[in-house]
C-alpha cells in the first residue's frame, strides 16, 4: 500500500471503499507483472545448461529405487567426481515435482543431503546445495518444510568465501523464507538478520542482488511488522541499503531494484519511518527520482518503472510522517526540480505504463499537501497544462489529477488569505499605536 499525508483532501465523486478496491485491484496487477519479471517469485540458478546441453542429458522423473541409487553413490562412491555426478542427476530429477514428493517422503533422503551439503568436499557441498536449491522452488509448503535440517547450515554458509556460493544460499533461503512460516520461525533466532546485515558489505554485486532478494522476501511476511522489521531497522542495514541506491556510476539496477523494494515494505509497515529520514532515506530517493527521470529521457528502456514504481512508493510512504516537517531543512527535498522529475515520468508512464501514473500522482499529491512551494513550482514550472492532460487517462488517474490540482488552487487561496490577514493585523496595530500616541 501506499500512504496519503494527514490533511490531503477527500474526494468527492468516489467512496473511500471503491479507491480501496480500485488500489488492491492495480497491486495485484502490479503483482502480477512483478512475478513475471522474476522480482518477486521464486529464483532459479540453473546455470549448468550448456553441460546438459553438450552431454544430451534430460531430466526425467526419478522413483524411490533411482533417488535410492543415486544418494548411495553419492555416499559412498569410490571417487569424487562419480559421486558429483551421481548428485547432478539426482538435482536433473528434482526439477519435477513428483521427484520432490517422493523425495521429501523417503525416509532419511534429506538426512543423507544434509549430511553431503555438511561434508568437507567443494564439489559434494556445491551439488548438495544445487539439490536444495531445486526443491527450494517447489510450490509446495510441504517441500519447503522438507528442508528445515538444512537451512541452519545455510545460513551458516553465508560467512564463507565462495560469492557463487553465498549466492545460491541466498536465493536458495529467500525461496523457502517466502513459502513456510516454520522457515522463518526457525531463521529469525538462529539470526538470519545479522547474517544478511554481514552479507551487505559483499563486494559482489551478485551477492548483493541476492541479498536483497532474501531481504525482500523476509520482509514481505506477515509477522514482518512485528518480529522482523524491528531487528532490520536496528542493524546496518538500513543506512547500506541506501548507499547501494545513491545515484552514480557505482549504482547498479538489479540491486537498486531489490532493495528499492527492500524499503518499500518496511515503510509500509510504519514501524519506524522517522528513523529512515534520520538516515536521509527522503534526500536519497529524491536524488534517485531525478536519476530516473534523466534515464527515461535516455533511454527507450521499458524496465526502468521496476525501479521508479518503489522509488515514489518509500517517498509518498515518507512523506506521511510528521517528523518530515521537523526535517524538512535537512531532507533536501524542497526543490522544484523533484516535482519537474516527478512530470517527467509522468509522461513516461503514460507512454510506456499507464498503470504506474497513479503512483506518481499520489507522490504529487503529497509533496502538494499543505506546501505552498511545491504548488507554486507547478505554477513556475507551467505543470498545470500537463497534469490536466492526465485527466481522460482514467478514473483514478482524473481522480487524482484533479485532487492535487484542487490542493494547489486551495492553498494558494489560503497563502493569499493568510497574507490580507497579517496586512490588517499590521494596519490595525499601527492604528491602535496612533490612538496611544
Amino acid at each position: 500500500m501506499w500512504l496519503r499525508r494527514q490533511g490531503c483532501l477527500r474526494p468527492a465523486g468516489c467512496g473511500v471503499e471503491e479507491l480501496r478496491r480500485r488500489r488492491r485491484e492495480r497491486e495485484a496487477a502490479l503483482r502480477k507483472a512483478r512475478r513475471e519479471q522474476q522480482l518477486i517469485s521464486k529464483r532459479l540458478l540453473r546455470d549448468d545448461a550448456p553441460e546438459e546441453g553438450e552431454g544430451g542429458c534430460v531430466a526425467v522423473i526419478l522413483g524411490q529405487a533411482e533417488i535410492q541409487q543415486f544418494l548411495q553413490l553419492a555416499q559412498r562412491g569410490t571417487e569424487e567426481k562419480e559421486r558429483g555426478r551421481a548428485l547432478v542427476s539426482l538435482r536433473r530429477g528434482l526439477q519435477h515435482p513428483e521427484t520432490q514428493q517422493t523425495f521429501i517422503w523417503l525416509e532419511g533422503s534429506m538426512r543423507t543431503l544434509v549430511g553431503l551439503l555438511t561434508s568437507n568436499q567443494a564439489l559434494l557441498q556445491l551439488e548438495a546445495a544445487r539439490c536444495l536449491h531445486e526443491l527450494s522452488h517447489s510450490e509446495q509448503s510441504a517441500v519447503a518444510e522438507a528442508c528445515l535440517p538444512a537451512t541452519s547450515y545455510l545460513l551458516t554458509y553465508l560467512s564463507g568465501h565462495s560469492s557463487d556460493f553465498i549466492e545460491l544460499c541466498l536465493y536458495t533461503l529467500g525461496n523457502l523464507i517466502v513459502e513456510s512460516e516454520a522457515v522463518r520461525r526457525q531463521l529469525l533466532p538462529q539470526g538470519i538478520v545479522p547474517a544478511l546485515a554481514a552479507c551487505v558489505q559483499s563486494p559482489h554485486v551478485t551477492v548483493l542482488e541476492a541479498l536483497g532478494y532474501a531481504l525482500s522476501q523476509l520482509l514481505q511476511a506477515k509477522e514482518a511488522p512485528e518480529k522482523i522489521i524491528p531487528s532490520v531497522l536496528g542493524s546496518t542495514l538500513p543506512q547500506h541499503m541506501l548507499q547501494l541506491l545513491q545515484p552514480g556510476p557505482k549504482l547498479n539496477f538489479g540491486v537498486a531494484v531489490e532493495f528499492a523494494w527492500c524499503l518499500h515494505y518496511i515503510t509500509c509497515s510504519q514501524v519506524n519511518n522517522a528513523l529512515l529520514i534520520t538516515h536521509g532515506a527522503l534526500s536519497t530517493l529524491g536524488l534517485l527520482l531525478l536519476d530516473l527521470a534523466g534515464a527515461v529521457q535516455r533511454t527507450e528502456d521499458a524496465g526502468l518503472e521496476l525501479l521508479a514504481c518503489p522509488v515514489l512508493r518509500c517517498l509518498s510512504n515518507l512523506l506521511t510522517e510528521a517528523a518530515v516537517g521537523a526535517v524538512g531543512e535537512q531532507m533536501q527535498l524542497r526543490d522544484e526540480r523533484v516535482v519537474a522529475a516527478l512530470f517527467i515520468l509522468l509522461q513516461f508512464f503514460l507512454q510506456k505504463q499507464p498503470s504506474l501514473l497513479p503512483e506518481g500522482l499520489w507522490l504529487l499529491n503529497n509533496l502538494t499537501a499543505n506546501s505552498p512551494s511545491f504548488c507554486t513550482s507547478l505554477l513556475s514550472l507551467d505543470l498545470i497544462e500537463p497534469l490536466l492532460q492526465l485527466l481522460p487517462v482514467s478514473n483514478v488517474v482524473s481522480l487524482l489529477a484533479a485532487q492535487a490540482f484542487l490542493q494547489q488552487s486551495g492553498l494558494q487561496a489560503l497563502e493569499r488569505h493568510e497574507k490580507e490577514a497579517q496586512l490588517q493585523d499590521r494596519v490595525h496595530a499601527l492604528q491602535q499605536t496612533a490612538l496611544h500616541s
